[in-house]
C-alpha cells in the first residue's frame, strides 16, 4: 500500500483497517459513538490551523478531518446503510439545488439569490426527508417538530446558545439592542450568588450549576448583539491565557526554578509581565 492523491486509496485504507480479520483492532472495535469525539476534536485542529495561518497544518488536519468522513462512511457502508460515494453525491446535490442562481437555469441566474430563497429551499429539502424517512418506516422527524429542534445537539455549547438565539431572533424574540442585556446578566449573576448560598447539597449544586449556564447564556446573547462570537472569542481568550501562562513559565525557568517553586505572588508578577509586553 502506498500514499496516492487518488481518494480512492484512502477508501482502500479504511477497508483495510476495519478488516475483522487482518484489520487494525483499535480501528475495527470503533463504532459511531466512539469516533465522534475524534470528529469533532479534528474539527476544531482545522480551525487552530486557520487561526495560526499555518498552510502545512492545515493540509494535514484537513486530511485527519477527510478521514473522519471516510471512517464513518465505511462503518455505514459495513452496516448496509450508506457509503462514501452516497455521501459526495448527497452533498453536491445538496450545492446544486442550493445554489439555482450558479447552476440553474438563465432565468435563476439573472434573479440572483432572491430573499427567503435560501430558507425556502431548505424547507423543500426537509420535506424531501420526511418523506424518506417515512419510505423507510422511521419517524418522520429527526429532530422533533418545534422551531427550534432542526438546532443539532453536537454543537459545542456555546455555539448552539447562539445558534438558538439567532433563530428565535428572526419571529421576533429578541433584546432590541445590547445594553438591557447587561442588567440581565447583573440578575443572572444575583441568582447565581443566591443558589451559592443555598445549602450545600446535590440539589443545590445542580440549582448552581443551572444558575452559572444562565449567566453563560446571556453573556453569549450580549455577545452576539455586539457582533461577538462567543465561541471565538473564548478561543482567542484561551491561547492568550496559555501565552501569559508559558511566559511566567519561562521567565522562572530562566532563573533555575519551575512552576512549583514559585509563589502565587511571584507568579502574578511574572504574568503582569507578559500582559504589559502585549
Amino acid at each position: 500500500m502506498v500514499p496516492s492523491r487518488d481518494i480512492s486509496r484512502l477508501l482502500e485504507i479504511m477497508a483495510a483497517l476495519r478488516h475483522p480479520d487482518t484489520g487494525c483492532p483499535w480501528d475495527v472495535e470503533q463504532d459511531f459513538s466512539t469516533i465522534v469525539p475524534y470528529t469533532i476534536e479534528e474539527a476544531y485542529e482545522v480551525a487552530d490551523a486557520v487561526e495560526r495561518v499555518d498552510m502545512d497544518d492545515l493540509r494535514d488536519e484537513l486530511g485527519d478531518l477527510l478521514l473522519q468522513v471516510v471512517f464513518h462512511a465505511r462503518m455505514a457502508e459495513e452496516q448496509g446503510e450508506f457509503a462514501f460515494p452516497d455521501v459526495v453525491e448527497a452533498i453536491t446535490k445538496k450545492m446544486i439545488c442550493r445554489h439555482p442562481h450558479v447552476f440553474g437555469d438563465e432565468a435563476a441566474r439573472s434573479a440572483g439569490m432572491a430573499k427567503g430563497m435560501w430558507e425556502r429551499i431548505k424547507a423543500e429539502e426537509k420535506a424531501e426527508k420526511r418523506a424518506a424517512r417515512l419510505a423507510r418506516g422511521l419517524s418522520p422527524e429527526d429532530h422533533g417538530k418545534g422551531f427550534l429542534d432542526g438546532i443539532p445537539h453536537a454543537h459545542p455549547a456555546l455555539t448552539r446558545a447562539l445558534k438558538l438565539q439567532q433563530k428565535a431572533a428572526r419571529v421576533g424574540f429578541d433584546w432590541k439592542e445590547a445594553r438591557p442585556i447587561l442588567d440581565k446578566i447583573e440578575e443572572e449573576i444575583g441568582e447565581l450568588r443566591e443558589a451559592m448560598g443555598e445549602t450545600d447539597n446535590e440539589t443545590g449544586r445542580d440549582k448552581i450549576a443551572d444558575e452559572f449556564g444562565d449567566v453563560l447564556f446571556a453573556l453569549v446573547n450580549f455577545g452576539r448583539h455586539l457582533g461577538i462570537d462567543a465561541e471565538d472569542a473564548l478561543r482567542r481568550t484561551n491561547a492568550k491565557f496559555a501565552r501569559r501562562f508559558h511566559h511566567v513559565e519561562t521567565a522562572l525557568t530562566a532563573e533555575g526554578r519551575t512552576l512549583d517553586d514559585a509563589s502565587l505572588d511571584e507568579m502574578e508578577a511574572k504574568w503582569q509581565e507578559a500582559k504589559k509586553g502585549e
